[in-house]
């Protein structure tokens, strides 16, 4: 017999690795509860944000929810400002966020207006489509006032073809759905240069967006 032991060799090793245990969000949680593989979309789509903002030096996340893709943001910018309409939960975020000391969480809602200081980007992942069609003007308004001459802006969105296959919670909560004519018209009106891209699943694409479940716009420099 062997005198190696690859159990005896694991268990030791695991052993020296750091044990550190994590409380995911409610949000997040009744994501991997209901789906476990929407964890994977969220992560990839974050994922998007977080390559495409890469070394810049701070940004703003408009609606950050319980804060689990901000983490993966904040691994590529310098600071990230998470905001939300929702108090309690950024509260909870403070707490339950702080080995993320680049991630500040603030209350801020951009129907109001514009953020304190400009920012090098913005980015927006399921939230437009939370945004009454009459409140859209001056919260992208705002939005753009809180850029920099050459800020960038990432707007992520389910495409309204695929709000047939959505759940009866999803549906309920989507009051200003997009096509991807109507996201790209959306980035050409309010900035200098904006790009369509698509998504299925965890890929990120630049094929036919009609059949496309999730859509994004990256737009650049704001529109005075």
């Amino acid at each position: 017999m062997s005198k190696n032991d690859s159990k005896d060799f694991w268990l030791n090793l695991d052993k020296k690795s750091p044990k550190r245990t994590f409380v995911l969000g409610p949000y997040t949680s009744a994501a991997l509860i209901s789906d476990p593989a929407l964890i994977a979309f969220i992560s990839s789509r974050y994922k998007f944000c977080s390559r495409m903002l890469s070394g810049l030096d701070t940004v703003i996340e408009i609606g950050c929810g319980d804060g689990f893709g901000a983490s993966l943001v904040a691994q590529r910018v310098k600071k990230v400002i998470a905001t939300d309409i929702n108090r309690p939960l950024l509260n909870d975020n403070k707490s339950r966020m702080k080995d993320f000391p680049n991630i500040k969480y603030e209350y801020h809602d951009f129907r109001e207006k514009p953020y304190a200081e400009k920012v090098d980007g913005i980015f927006l992942v399921d939230v437009i489509e939370h945004i009454f069609p009459e409140e859209e003007q001056v919260f992208l308004n705002n939005l753009k006032s809180s850029l920099k001459d050459h800020g960038v802006c990432i707007i992520g969105t389910p495409n309204i073809e695929s709000e047939k296959y959505a759940s009866k919670w999803s549906r309920e909560g989507h009051i200003n759905l997009k096509d991807h004519i109507a996201l790209k018209s959306l980035g050409n009106e309010h900035f200098n240069n904006s790009f369509l891209f698509s998504m299925n699943d965890e890929l990120v694409h630049t094929g036919f967006s009609a059949m496309a479940h999730f859509l994004w716009v990256l737009c650049v420099s704001p529109r005075n």
